[in-house]
């Protein structure tokens, strides 16, 4: 459903009006159902409506009095040593007044294969800057965790990859990473 919202949004001609025509249905029906089931079914909607739909470039935001401009960014995949497909996001930004080139690589990790980004990072500072740009991107804090060696790694969630999907630099090769892990 949430692919179909997308479509009913960016999408071009007669697959566009037939996904906005499933969508319209599928919220009639959850209508049908009730609140629980028109919420959840509404908010599956609106996610698939916001991705790709925002721009990395220009992006200002405020996060805890710093200010966060995003120059540009983009995500690429690749295959680790071992063979896993890893999905690696950029972002040039400036935070605080202080412009860096940021890295977080996606894998998948566990019993579950939860989708879970990493980023190290040396310098306190940088950390928290690192941490207040992806606030700024996706709503939400990343964890942070100081290495015994006095690396902090950033770890973000499924959660995180889903607010960068909203950005049109970032949305193709995060729905291709989603595809490529999963099997």
């Amino acid at each position: 459903m949430e692919r179909a919202a997308w479509l009913s949004v960016h999408g071009s001609g007669d697959r566009q009006r037939h996904a906005a025509e499933f969508v319209s249905y599928m919220l009639k029906r959850a209508g049908e159902e009730g609140g629980a089931v028109y919420r959840k079914a509404l908010e599956v909607v609106e996610e698939g409506r916001a991705r790709g739909s925002l721009k990395l470039e220009g992006f200002e935001k405020e996060v805890d009095g710093r200010l966060v401009k995003v120059v540009g960014g983009g995500a690429e995949l690749e295959r680790s040593r071992s063979g896993r497909t890893l999905l690696r996001i950029k972002i040039a930004a400036e935070v605080g007044g202080v412009r860096r080139d940021y890295t977080i690589t996606y894998g998948r990790y566990g019993k579950n294969n939860a989708a879970v980004g990493f980023a190290y990072i040396r310098e306190e500072a940088d950390a928290e800057r690192f941490s207040a740009l992806v606030e700024a991107l996706t709503g939400k804090r990343p964890r942070m965790r100081r290495m015994k060696d006095g690396t902090i790694m950033i770890m973000c969630t499924r959660e995180h990859l889903d607010g960068f999907a909203r950005y049109a630099e970032l949305a193709d090769a995060i729905a291709r990473w989603l595809e490529e892990a999963r099997r």
